[in-house]
């Protein structure tokens, strides 16, 4: 006799709380359709539900993400690198506190390399019936990045390997909720036996499910555009999987709204300015900003990210900064909608052959309307460069007034998504980086206002 098992998960809201109303209302629907049938159904977040970008997921530190993933029930969540690399330590450790379901990660662990945290497990085990289901997990590697937070991260594909291998002997079926993106994922499918694997991080789409080496891989996109189901039949007899089947549902169009959703849409925003009514300034004469011409804000930005890295010079992209600041007393609510970005200041040593390359390519027209994704930036476009004791007087670059000197070794204060390769290769490859964690510009900024 056949069963049915049915697998619904989300990855990747990065707290896009505008399309939760409508997955929220989607899941319970299903759970109470899957209860009266008699079947089973379970609930999976695969990383990146928490997004600072949001001011409730700011003011509550995640809190409010977890109260979500607890009110929908879900049943186990992985942990995204926007959990795992844009947390403090203690924040992380606190994030899950009140958290309803398993915690699952076989990859990072406390500082030492040698136990993981109270609130976190390398895999977990379900029944349906009489047939046992085992999910394990694995995040990202960003190996410098979670040790300066005091964590360290092993190698996934080598752990989900080991988990693997042991929970075949354990299980009737293994499900691997993988933050490792899309080629990861393939590889692991390659390379081992697990039944399905859930995937994100690289917020991908399976619109029908992908089979790889008799592994079926999903995966949902991101932002809650959609919301994954997997169906995996078996025998009711001895466990035995028959047939494995995925596909997504599209919020906008296949998910129907509840009656209060714009009211609850509304409702995280107010809740948002709320937690972060935290007043932290007065200012005598607004702050404004301008992405395509000078401007007060970026520039005062670049001057504290220098100051504050204790560098020779900096440079940041003046569309890093979203909007102005009036005259009055600022928030951090104000300072998180200027700054929404999770990037942190980095400090790259170069050459000076190697600065006044850099800095010549920062004066390349494609800039300023040049529109990006991705790497912590939160905004639409690049806008011009903004330095702070750089000055440019074609062909001839200068470093606090005097001439680049080729053969010294400068200290250059950045933006750390400048060190991913996408743009600037010198700053990509350069051996010597100090990136400053756990704080963001928005801390940078705030730390100057009180300073000026």
């Amino acid at each position: 006799m056949k069963k049915t098992i049915h697998i619904y998960h989300t990855n990747d809201l990065h707290s896009h709380f505008e399309n939760w109303p409508r997955i929220a209302r989607f899941l319970q629907e299903r759970r109470e359709l899957h209860e009266s049938a008699g079947e089973y159904s379970f609930r999976f977040d695969i990383g990146d539900h928490v997004d600072r970008a949001h001011p409730l997921t700011e003011g509550t530190l995640g809190a409010f993400n977890i109260d979500l993933l607890n009110a929908s029930q879900f049943d186990a969540a992985a942990i995204g690198n926007n959990e795992g690399i844009t947390m403090p330590n203690e924040a992380l450790n606190r994030l899950y506190e009140r958290a309803r379901f398993p915690v699952v990660c076989a990859n990072l662990f406390g500082k030492n390399g040698e136990s993981r945290p109270g609130w976190m497990v390398p895999h977990t085990f379900f029944q349906a019936g009489g047939t046992t289901i085992a999910v394990t997990s694995a995040t990202a590697q960003y190996t410098a990045f979670y040790e300066l937070l005091d964590w360290c991260v092993t190698p996934p594909i080598e752990e989900l390997k080991r988990q693997i291998a042991m929970l075949k002997k354990r299980a009737d079926i293994v499900i691997v909720l993988s933050h490792l993106g899309m080629y990861d994922d393939e590889k692991l499918a390659e390379e081992t036996e697990a039944d399905v694997i859930l995937g994100g991080h690289t917020h991908h789409t399976f619109h029908d499910g992908k089979e790889v080496n008799g592994t079926l891989l999903a995966a949902a996109g991101k932002y809650g555009f959609f919301t994954g189901h997997v169906e995996i039949d078996v025998t009711e007899e001895d466990g035995k999987v028959t047939a494995k089947r995925a596909r997504v549902y599209e919020t906008s169009r296949s998910l129907i709204p509840p009656p209060d959703e714009a009211e609850q849409q509304a409702q995280f925003d107010e809740q948002g300015k709320q937690a972060l009514s935290v007043p932290v300034v007065h200012l005598e004469h607004e702050l404004w900003s301008d992405w395509f011409k000078p401007s007060p804000l970026p520039q005062l930005l670049v001057e504290a990210l220098r100051d504050w890295c204790k560098a020779d010079c900096a440079f940041l992209n003046a569309g890093v900064v979203l909007g102005h600041l009036p005259a009055g007393d600022i928030t951090k609510y104000d300072l998180h909608r200027l700054l929404p970005h999770p990037i942190n200041p980095c400090v790259i040593e170069l050459t000076g052959a190697e600065l006044a390359e850099v800095v010549r390519q920062t004066c390349d027209e494609k800039w300023p309307h040049l529109q990006i994704k991705g790497l912590g930036f939160r905004g639409s476009v690049m806008g011009q460069f903004v330095y702070d004791r750089i000055t440019i007087d074609k062909p001839h670059v200068l470093i606090d007034g005097e001439p680049i000197q080729m053969k010294k070794t400068y200290k250059l204060a950045t933006l750390d998504m400048f060190t991913y390769g996408h743009y600037f290769v010198e700053l990509h490859r350069a051996p010597s980086k100090r990136y400053f964690m756990p704080e963001f510009l928005r801390d940078i900024m705030e730390w100057k206002l009180l300073h000026l």
